[in-house]
């Protein structure tokens, strides 16, 4: 079983959540206890298989597979140097991003156990979807595929941000969010096809090496720049984040984020891999990099003056993805200069901060699910005095306020210092901005604090208890991700986070990978 696995885990990747998605509701129709133990053996399978995937990258380097039987030699023109198949490809960047889209699956999972009551068989069945939409993106080597894998992704991320039909904001935010997904893969399917016009090629490494820089080829650059940080959910293109991440279930809301690093991923993949050798690479490092500090500024100033505490933590998320453009942003500037070695450290930071980011905001946001789960308000203003009825879901904010507001000894101090430090070698006033937007986020969950945690308790929140255990559970294996990498933190950069910064520049390798 487990030779199988791991001679076909990269496909088993999108296979199986694919399978599980149609299983669920299936099984549901015969046996509601049988279609529990189906959710839970796919989950399983597919933590395994992410986890072999990841352990093969890391130990053996970049992972190929082919689709489909080879082409018998005797069928091969000798001229053939171009790949004919469909090819995921995935190195140690791919890898380090299908760790954390694992990770949160689970969490999210074992969250939904008690949190979710109605129709469940819908939610897991559209739930594997977005997983199998989510791998796929993070694996392909394919350009058209990347759009196919997004386009299963938005959907499946609609229809779970709409679950709860009965809620009109919900409805509200899942077409607002459809309405941009589907502009952004308007412009990356346009992109591909001036691409594939030009070269006739699709897959990600041949086109890197065909590449011409011509006027139409920076034009599928900047559609494919704009459409995936409009994904992202970066300044100025992230109206539809506070909807989206405010009305979606806590635990789908977790999910969410993961998946809008999975388009940062393609994001830095399409500039560093597929753009990597361009002439004026710095357009696309400095378009990144304003992009980062544009998204770090507004956010946080955004959600300052909220009242709604999911509202709040989604523009925090804008915030927070700015940190990780600044990061990976410099890195890119750096690349072929004498600024390298503060590149690679910059780059480290904001890969850092991917999966630290991953963990204490699908933290808060579990956290924020269940304030509304047991009060069934979401309003500070309404909210009081919780500390003492929820002490475990208030320590576990705390861990989780501490993180994103970069206070030791949490992992967001470890990614944030990396960031400080280097970015401060390209310019001062990019640490410093960063350090005040880190201040203010702080200031900002003292306020959440006080105001739903300490104060009077309050008559109407009387019954107020704390929330089921599988829900702590789930809080409970976050808040130790975030103080263990909090720890550790050169172990965890030594380990996962340098090898993916380095898959990441090199550019070379993930070409001849495959060519």
């Amino acid at each position: 079983m487990i030779t199988i696995l791991q001679q076909h885990s990269a496909a088993l990747l999108v296979a199986l959540p694919l399978l599980f998605a149609f299983l669920t509701p299936l099984t549901a129709k015969l046996n509601a206890k049988l279609s529990k133990l189906v959710i839970f053996i796919g989950l399983a399978l597919i933590t395994l298989t992410a986890a072999i995937v990841s352990f093969d990258v890391f130990s053996t380097g970049t992972k190929l597979y082919v689709m489909g039987a080879e082409l018998p030699s005797v069928a091969k023109p000798a001229s053939l140097t171009i790949p004919v198949r469909i090819i995921f490809e995935i190195d140690a960047f791919s890898a380090f991003m299908v760790l954390i889209a694992a990770l949160i699956a689970v969490v999210a999972c074992i969250y939904s156990l008690r949190f979710i009551k109605e129709s469940t068989s819908k939610y897991y069945s559209i739930f594997f979807l977005m997983l199998a939409g989510m791998f796929g993106l993070l694996s392909t080597g394919d350009l058209f595929n990347l759009f196919v894998f997004i386009e299963v992704l938005s959907l499946a991320s609609a229809g779970l941000i709409a679950f709860r039909r009965d809620e009109v904001e919900s409805v509200e935010a899942a077409y607002k969010y459809l309405i941009i997904s589907s502009l952004a893969s308007l412009m990356i399917l346009f992109a591909i096809g001036i691409l594939y016009g030009q070269y006739g090629l699709l897959n990600i490494a041949a086109l890197a090496k065909a590449l011409q820089f011509s006027f139409v080829d920076i034009a599928a650059l900047a559609l494919l720049v704009s459409a995936l940080a409009m994904k992202a959910g970066s300044v100025p293109m992230h109206f539809w984040v506070p909807d989206a991440y405010s009305r979606a279930p806590a635990a789908i809301t977790a999910l969410l984020v993961v998946a809008s690093q999975a388009c940062l991923y393609a994001l830095f993949r399409i500039s560093f891999t597929l753009f990597g050798a361009f002439p004026l690479i710095q357009l696309i490092a400095w378009a990144i990099i304003i992009l980062g500090l544009l998204s770090m500024f507004v956010g946080v100033t955004m959600a300052l003056p909220q009242k709604d505490i999911k509202r709040l933590m989604a523009y925090h998320a804008i915030s927070q993805t700015g940190y990780m453009l600044l990061g990976v942003g410099l890195g890119l500037l750096a690349s072929n200069s004498a600024m390298a070695p503060f590149g690679l450290k910059a780059m480290e930071g904001g890969i850092f901060h991917i999966i630290n980011h991953a963990m204490y905001k699908s933290l808060l946001f579990l956290t924020a699910g269940a304030i509304i789960y047991t009060t069934g308000k979401r309003n500070l203003d309404e909210l009081s005095g919780l500390a003492k009825k929820m002490p475990f879901t208030a320590i576990f904010f705390i861990i989780g306020a501490a993180a994103i507001a970069g206070l030791p000894p949490t992992n967001g101090f470890a990614s944030k210092l990396l960031i400080y430090e280097s970015a401060y070698m390209f310019n001062p006033l990019f640490s410093i901005i960063a350090m005040i937007v880190s201040v203010l986020t702080l200031v900002s969950f003292v306020k959440v604090f006080c105001a739903a945690f300490l104060g009077p308790e309050l008559k109407e929140l009387a019954d107020v208890k704390e929330v089921p255990k599988s829900m702590l559970l789930a809080m409970l294996l976050l808040a130790f991700f975030v103080l263990l990498f909090g720890l550790f933190p050169s172990f965890v950069v030594k380990t996962i986070v340098e090898p993916a910064a380095n898959a990441l520049l090199n550019q070379a390798t993930y070409i001849g990978a495959v060519l």
